[in-house]
């Protein structure tokens, strides 16, 4: 049987992904921080889902150059926000170095996606 045919994986994995925000967002209502983290993340990872959608959908003379973009900034702006929350919870080296893994995979996103032939 085909799951993915009509998106019923996608579309499960949204409806879960859209469950898990809303519980987090319930569970922290008294922390403004971490509901406009959670949400900040549910709305970039929704704007990712579209951009990668119509990256796949176009055909492979269309300009792509805009979806890239869109995609490598959203996954960049994910990677930072998940660093900023997880970097000061760390000692000061184990937070730098979350912070230089973070800048290595934006970099690399950006070397794979624009500048890689």
């Amino acid at each position: 049987m085909d799951f993915d045919r009509h998106g019923l994986l996608t579309k499960l994995g949204f409806a879960a992904l859209t469950c898990n925000s809303g519980l987090a967002i319930y569970r922290s209502r008294g922390d403004p921080g971490t509901v406009a983290f959670v949400a900040g993340a549910y709305g970039s990872i929704a704007l990712l889902f579209h951009f990668l959608r119509s990256f796949e959908r176009a055909g492979p003379a269309a300009d792509r150059g805009r979806t890239k973009a869109a995609v490598w900034a959203l996954t960049t702006l994910l990677t930072a926000m998940f660093a900023a929350r997880v970097a000061p919870l760390m000692p000061t080296a184990v937070g730098f170095l979350v912070w230089l893994m973070a800048a290595a995979t934006a970099g690399g996103g950006f070397w794979a996606m624009f500048l890689n032939p």
